[in-house]
């Protein structure tokens, strides 16, 4: 299976910037936003805003204004939403209910001990516990009638193949790497991979931009795309991620690196826009320079965006700050 050609030409291309308000924004969130902007203004493409706010006790308070407020500062705007994911769960319990009835998912009340004690040896590279398909009760059609619960989809064996516009030809295989996965939570809310699904769905994307993280992610989804009689599923473009100087993911362990802190510390919009510039290979590193949102937006170019991990160095946070200090 996998993502194809789109037969109607007259669709209108769609993509979306999807924030998750459990803290705000920093700069490797908001360079790949940034990225997903770019691309749809140069092509043309519709962009809604979808808040992606089930992730529990992680939304922090305050978060969806702070983004809201962060990517118009940037100059980062859209054509439809704040969508919130929380303020409708019907579209998510619709899915739910047609895939119970077709024998498609599955309650399963296991803990992750027990999941974890039945896995096989861990495969190198893999970094969540597959489930393995001997725990795979009976399966049966049935109706989606305990919230309070997880559910998992079943995953047949073979691979899942698409092209990546920036990572290239991909071939996964969820059975092998994370085996039937979970689709909705003891929380009584839909998992990330079944909403964003249902979402892209209903909210007709298209094309989808976002970090490389998310590569095997776009496997999962793919699955759901066909067991929801969806069709093919969006384009992707995962694009490298920003990493600290010790190669992990941009986060807390990197000290202060929001964009609001920045701001708030009298930064420049068209500095940070230069460092963004610079990170997506618009300018040399060495030759960083403030840049505006339409200059940007003029001069980038996916194809000369560097493939590897942008780092953000001791040498960046002065530059931004350095008119500031």
């Amino acid at each position: 299976m996998g993502a194809g050609s789109r037969s109607n030409e007259d669709r209108v291309e769609t993509t979306r910037l999807a924030p998750s308000p459990t803290g705000a924004l920093h700069l490797g969130n908001a360079r790949t936003f940034l990225v997903n902007w770019a691309l749809a203004r140069r092509a043309g493409w519709r962009i809604v805003l979808r808040i992606e706010d089930l992730d529990g006790p992680r939304v922090k308070a305050g978060a969806i204004e702070g983004t809201i407020s962060t990517l118009s500062w940037l100059g980062i705007d859209w054509d439809e939403g704040p969508m919130v994911q929380s303020a409708d769960l019907d579209p998510y319990r619709a899915a739910m209910r047609d895939l119970a009835r077709r024998g498609l998912v599955y309650p399963c009340e296991l803990t992750r001990g027990e999941i974890e004690a039945a896995a096989s040896a861990p495969q190198e590279g893999v970094h969540e516990t597959a489930f393995a398909a001997e725990l795979r009760p009976e399966v049966r059609a049935r109706e989606f009638d305990n919230e309070g619960t997880n559910w998992r989809v079943v995953v047949e064996p073979g691979g899942v193949e698409f092209v990546d516009e920036c990572a290239g030809i991909q071939r996964h295989e969820p059975a092998r790497s994370v085996g039937d996965f979970i689709v909705w939570t003891k929380r009584g809310q839909p998992s990330y991979q079944l909403s964003v699904v249902v979402d892209d769905h209903r909210q007709g994307v298209t094309r989808v931009v976002r970090g490389d993280d998310l590569l095997d992610s776009a496997a999962r989804q793919l699955v759901l795309y066909e067991l929801l009689g969806y069709g093919n599923g969006p384009g992707y473009c995962h694009v490298p991620l920003v990493r600290g100087e010790d190669g992990k993911r941009l986060a807390k362990r990197h000290g202060d690196t929001r964009v609001e802190q920045y701001r708030q510390r009298g930064v420049r919009v068209e500095r940070v826009m230069g460092l963004m510039a610079a990170w997506c290979g618009v300018v040399p590193r060495d030759r960083a320079r403030e840049m505006s949102r339409n200059e940007f937006l003029d001069r980038f170019d996916l194809r000369t965006m560097p493939q590897g991990p942008i780092v953000f160095s001791a040498e960046d946070d002065r530059w931004l700050t350095c008119e500031t200090t």
